[in-house]
């Protein structure tokens, strides 16, 4: 494993230092037309990811690498009055001039793309949920709510035509595996998610809820009545392919949720869905087998609903590795000959290239065998696909996957227990949902990806399934991929993680274009990612740019609201922007930018030098608590201290807990108390300012930290 990782870095780092050097790609070097039937993009953008085949990648070319520096606000607004208390994962879409996107409070609106005006604004309730893009067709805005029903609006007006109730207790009658008594699919009911997709007088929903138990489906409605046409389950029940793959009953809670839209294939007549994790989510230890379909893509008759193949990317997931993105679909010239492919995978740092018809990989696939715990049930053995992977999947000492201290550590696929185990990638992978684009000028596929550990362990008796260790640094970057040989073309690391949600837009002009959590907006040179322009937003970007053309002027939009995810301080808003060449709306003000290691957020805690481990501090008392704790990540009292240069601070461990603790200052090396047994305790004065974070030894998942000022 530790040769494999060497071999990476070395092909890796030659790979972009070569693009960063000037040289040209390969440009259409075996890129045909791509099929119309996806649908051509042009002066509009009118679904998530452009076209059916979620390519993300606009034709338009005003905008290029030479004057883009000229491009500047055409207008702003805030569509939500200026609220900041909720993020934003919509991506706009456009249609004639005019831009339809939705907002977390869940209203949906139609605003000219010329000059901002809000032309209609229609509300779909008061249960916010994700909302991450509308579908357009037959004159009809559809989109989803939080309170689970589809809606199709009045293009024109927003007036709402119909509406769906979905999750509901009936679906299917006595053989949905739903059960009557209290509406829910074995676990919980779940929530309608991701972009909807039109195709042919159908439009197609997922869900989410796979942490919780909900049973994973997927819709397809008829697009003129929102009647279900047909409806595929993600956990097979009883005489379905795939039921065997769940031990017992576990089916019935048994997750795997399509939470990202899919593509479609119209030649083929195929919808590509990808379907997340099983459930519970890092404990396998009560349903034994694959777990088919989580973490899966799906090829569905997208007129049936019937299962056409499958390729499962990881079985019986403990690692929350559920590759659950957009897929996008390619026409490729790989050995003299067309193939049609479905690009997939994110989370595990791999893409699996397949054969649109077959499921077949295209590079071919290895089943390795992988390190177990019979406790989990671990599966023998795990699919690694040829090429390389865009990042490597193991922690690195040299970036910010470098674990904290104490924890097991470990690489893809490294198991866990009860013990929290520190693994890249983290839950958030490699990847996680930023939608991919395909640039057919290049041949490339760009990605951002986040370098961001997690900590794993089963969640039994209260631990924390997956934890972002504490202290922790977070970075992240882009890579570019050739899907032809599945190989890393260039990456580039940076300060922030760009996968969740932070999508890339590939030009004609040679400029793509891509977000971040600081509310930059960055267009970079295609073929070695060079930052040729930025503006300030005003909250963290977490959609997809798309580009537009308006009375032969093209310009850019992007909807930036941040998120919730990597990072807990992203700033939110409401800010939906457009730009063009001579724009002259200035960059918003810049937000506080969030923090790039993982904070402890608990209320600084002043008038005391003692800090006692194994116990979590109460706060209603101001003093420690009574009862030991061997499992909490604020097992420190007080978890964050805040004391004047040249205190000195006590670390006890007090003669009532049963165990040794040791507390020690991690990467800024300040202090190491050493081994502690009940009823000892060690003294340190601190003299020099900052921030000092510091875990337990023994149990490294309790995590503190000293200010000194």
């Amino acid at each position: 494993m530790g040769m494999q990782r060497r071999a990476f870095l070395a092909t890796s780092a030659g790979a972009t230092s070569a693009a960063v050097m000037g040289q040209s790609p390969a440009a259409a070097m075996g890129v045909p037309r791509q099929p119309a039937g996806f649908g051509r993009i042009g002066r509009d953008f009118p679904k998530v990811c452009g076209d059916l085949g979620n390519q993300n990648h606009s034709p338009l070319k005003a905008i290029t690498r030479r004057n883009v520096h000229r491009l500047g606000g055409a207008w702003h607004v805030n569509l939500e009055g200026g609220d900041t208390s909720r993020h934003q994962q919509s991506t706009v879409v456009v249609q004639d001039g005019v831009l339809y996107v939705q907002t977390t409070q869940q209203n949906v609106f139609a605003v000219d793309g010329r000059t901002g005006t809000v032309k209609w604004k229609t509300n779909l309730g008061g249960r916010t949920t994700n909302m991450r893009g509308v579908a357009l067709g037959e004159g009809l805005v559809f989109s989803t709510s939080g309170a689970n029903i589809v809606y199709a609006l009045d293009q024109a007006t927003g007036q709402v035509v119909w509406q769906k109730q979905l999750l509901t207790t009936d679906e299917g009658g006595n053989d949905s595996g739903c059960d009557p008594q209290n509406g829910q699919c074995g676990g919980l009911t779940g929530t309608l998610a991701g972009a909807v997709v039109y195709w042919d007088g159908l439009i197609y929903v997922g869900m989410q809820g796979s942490t919780g138990g909900a049973r994973g489906r997927a819709y397809a409605l008829h697009a003129r009545t929102g009647e279900i046409a047909w409806r595929f389950w993600g956990a097979p029940g009883p005489g379905e392919f795939g039921h065997d793959t769940w031990e017992g009953e576990s089916w019935q809670t048994g997750g795997a949720v399509p939470w990202i839209h899919p593509a479609i294939d119209p030649d083929l007549g195929l919808v590509y869905w990808t379907f997340s994790g099983p459930y519970p989510r890092t404990d396998g230890s009560s349903r034994a087998g694959d777990n088919l379909f989580a973490n899966s893509i799906v090829a569905i008759d997208a007129k049936t609903g019937r299962r056409r193949w499958h390729f499962q990317s990881v079985h019986h997931d403990i690692w929350d590795m559920d590759n659950v993105m957009a897929p996008v679909l390619v026409d490729l010239r790989i050995g003299g000959r067309t193939r049609k492919v479905v690009v997939y995978g994110s989370k595990t740092c791999y893409y699996y290239i397949l054969d649109r018809a077959t499921g077949r990989p295209v590079h071919g696939v290895e089943e390795r065998p992988v390190p177990q715990e019979p406790r989990q049930k671990t599966s023998l053995t795990q699919p690694i696909p040829g090429g390389e992977p865009f990042v490597s999947p193991y922690p690195d000492y040299a970036n910010s996957t470098r674990p904290v201290p104490f924890y097991e550590a470990g690489g893809l696929f490294t198991p866990h227990w009860d013990r929290p185990v520190v693994i890249f990638p983290g839950a958030g992978g490699g990847a996680d949902w930023s939608h991919l684009s395909f640039n057919p000028h290049t041949g490339w596929i760009y990605v951002g990806y986040g370098l961001i550990n997690s900590g794993f362990s089963n969640a039994r008796d209260g631990r924390v399934n997956t934890s972002r260790p504490l202290g922790e640094y977070f970075s992240g970057g882009i890579a570019a991929v050739d899907p032809r040989t599945n190989t890393v073309v260039w990456r580039r690391e940076g300060p922030w993680s760009l996968a969740h949600g932070n999508g890339i837009l590939t030009t004609g002009g040679g400029v793509m274009f891509q977000g971040g959590p600081d509310g930059v907006l960055h267009a970079m040179d295609d073929r070695d990612g060079t930052v040729l322009w930025s503006f300030q937003t005003g909250a963290g970007v977490h959609t997809s740019p798309v580009a537009y053309e308006v009375d032969g002027e093209q310009y850019l939009a992007v909807f930036a609201g941040g998120n919730g995810l990597p990072y807990p301080d992203i700033p939110k808003g409401d800010h939906l922007w457009a730009f063009r060449l001579g724009g002259t709306v200035p960059p918003a003000v810049a937000p506080t930018p969030p923090s790039k290691r993982n904070q402890i957020r608990a209320v600084a805690v002043t008038g005391t030098t003692t800090v006692t481990l194994g116990r979590v501090w109460d706060a209603a008392a101001q003093a420690p608590g009574a009862v030991e704790n061997l499992i909490a990540q604020n097992a420190m009292a007080p978890q964050h201290l805040r004391v004047p240069l040249g205190t000195t601070v006590t670390f006890v461990n007090p003669a009532g807990n049963a165990s040794a603790h040791a507390a020690v200052s991690f990467w800024e090396d300040e202090f190491d108390t050493g081994t502690l047994l009940p009823g000892q305790s060690h003294q340190h004065t601190f003299n020099k300012r900052g921030e000092f974070f510091f875990n337990d030894a023994i149990y490294p998942q309790s995590t503190g930290k000293i200010v000194v000022y």
